[in-house]
């Protein structure tokens, strides 16, 4: 009896592991017609994707093109088979089945280029695995204080509040947020003014499969993210971005970890290319995921180019997206997927004194560029939940956002920047640019001096030449018009970028009067009424 039994149990081992349910991701060979849609991008883009790949010299190739839709409906016909996800940038869908039917594919479908197992070793025994998924927002979640404050100094902090006052709000600027949930978004009183507004562009569950991205109540943390930027509260809060619309999109399941949210990840980061968007936030990270142990990554693969999520925020970037993303709150043990991509810029937490807070991830050698890029508050910041009510949080979750808020107002402001211009820009404007570490990065971004440093870099002569004298001046400037200019708008920016004159002069009276403005280094914009601009540096003595 005993031998019998145990050849019964050896004989089926090999069976229970081959029925273990694996996620892989299924590589496909080609796309239908790209040719003609890539000639034709307005079958597959929006016209603000197109103008804004255009405005900044980025290709539409290829992986804009959408995946095979027929391939898809044979690979959900395939036996044992659940597709979850697909990806037009990777030509690739996301499936979930046994060890066994996943690799069936690569034989039964000539389509099929190659799959990749999340687990990449298919080693590591399931045996009694029933751990509950560590909430990776329990820091963030915690309720430290419920107060009635306002959010002058994480807005402060990084001098969002100089471009609001230059009227710099975000507007006309298009933020997409990739989160958890979105519960109350399009009812609550804090986003009110973005609703009147038009400013909330709607979104898509991507875990659910459903457009309404506000039913599901299992987080509210993309509620509290997005208030960051967008949430307006008279008299009491305002976000560093109230003027900018937004689209949310959910891809994290609040019930599980699992990679196929990568996939969802990428998925929305294409939808959010595909309608033009021009910022990214995302207060996500993975590496563990503790249900399913042999899907985990490891420091080393923080590398900025293995986790499929990584490679996706890469794409996204070249794309022309400016993609922001929390550092994670994992203190020591490192950025996390995607943080750890060279295209995205990660940012780290610091407290009301601006001083880094212990939870904030740290960068380290392993990340091809220097993680975290910069940091913004994250230690108690100001948020609103789901309730409508103002609290304080932990989580870098919350610095990334305010930062996205602020790098939309910049980017009004400079709008024929591109993406990886504005990173940069930003960097060098930080607190310790010129000694950065692992854990606030290049430091505590100015985005006013951002501002300053762009105008005085900008050069845009075609065309015409305009000149001005005496410079250095003291009450008054001269210019002389080109012959074919009439007339021509005169806008005078302080060294922070504050606008502080505004005016028209004319072929008749050509003089700038300067005195009131205080000693120091102005910059002087000219605009012809043919539209050809130059741009000085002016010495006020």
């Amino acid at each position: 009896m005993t031998k019998r039994t145990l050849i019964f149990t050896l004989i089926w081992l090999p069976f229970f592991a081959s029925a273990q349910i694996e996620d892989a991701w299924v590589y496909l060979t080609d796309k239908e017609n790209v040719a003609s849609k890539i000639a034709n991008p307005t079958t597959i883009l929006t016209q603000k994707a197109i103008d804004r790949k255009n405005k900044h010299g980025v290709t539409i190739d290829a992986r804009d093109v959408e995946v095979n839709e027929t391939y898809i409906t044979q690979l959900k016909g395939a036996t044992g088979i659940t597709v979850y996800a697909k990806s037009k940038w990777f030509n690739a869908v996301h499936v979930r089945g046994t060890e066994i039917n996943i690799n069936n594919l690569e034989t039964t479908f000539s389509f099929v280029d190659h799959i990749e197992f999340a687990d990449r070793s298919l080693n590591t025994t399931r045996t009694g695995l029933v751990k509950k998924a560590k909430d990776k927002f329990s820091i963030e979640n915690e309720r430290v204080v419920f107060n009635y404050g306002n959010t002058q100094n994480q807005v402060e902090m990084i001098n969002a509040d100089d471009l609001h006052v230059a009227d710099y709000t975000g507007e006309g600027v298009t933020v997409a947020v990739i989160d958890a949930g979105f519960p109350n978004v399009d009812t609550m009183g804090a986003f009110q003014r973005l609703r009147d507004n038009n400013d909330l562009l709607g979104g898509y569950d991507f875990v659910n499969k459903t457009t309404d991205v506000y039913a599901s109540t299992v987080s509210d943390h993309g509620t509290k993210v997005l208030s960051t930027m967008a949430g307006y509260v008279n008299n009491q809060y305002v976000g560093t971005a109230p003027d900018a619309s937004y689209y949310l999109f959910l891809t994290e399941d609040g019930l599980d970890e699992n990679p196929v949210e990568e996939s969802y990840w990428v998925e929305a980061a294409e939808r959010a290319d595909s309608l033009g968007v021009d910022i990214i936030n995302t207060s996500l990270g993975y590496i563990n995921f503790p249900t399913y142990p042999s899907y985990d990554y490891t420091m080393a693969d923080m590398d900025g180019n293995t986790t499929f999520i990584t490679r996706g925020a890469n794409i996204a970037s070249e794309k022309g997206m400016l993609v922001v993303n929390s550092a994670g709150n994992s203190g020591n043990s490192g950025v996390t997927a995607p943080a750890d991509a060279a295209g995205v810029f990660t940012v780290g937490a610091v407290d009301v004194n601006g001083d880094y807070v212990s939870f904030s991830s740290k960068g380290s050698a392993v990340q091809p560029t220097h993680k975290p890029d910069v940091a913004a508050r994250g230690g108690l910041a100001y948020v609103i939940n789901s309730s409508n009510s103002i609290v304080q949080n932990n989580g870098t979750s919350f610095s990334s956002p305010i930062m996205a808020g602020g790098l939309a107002c910049l980017m009004q402001a400079l709008p024929n920047m591109t993406n990886t211009e504005i990173m940069q820009l930003v960097r060098e404007s930080a607190s310790i640019y010129s000694t950065p570490d692992y854990e606030i990065g290049y430091g505590i971004p100015n985005l006013q001096d951002a501002l300053g440093a762009a105008l005085l870099n900008e050069r845009d002569t075609i065309g015409i030449e305009f000149k001005i004298s005496p410079n250095p001046a003291r009450n008054s400037v001269f210019v002389s018009f080109p012959e074919d200019v009439n007339s021509t708008e005169v806008k005078i920016f302080d060294i922070l970028g504050k606008q502080v004159i505004n005016s028209i002069i004319y072929q008749n009276d050509k003089v700038i009067n300067i005195e009131t403005l205080s000693k120091g280094i102005y910059i002087v914009r000219l605009k012809g009424n043919n539209n050809k601009t130059n741009t000085f540096k002016l010495i006020k003595e």
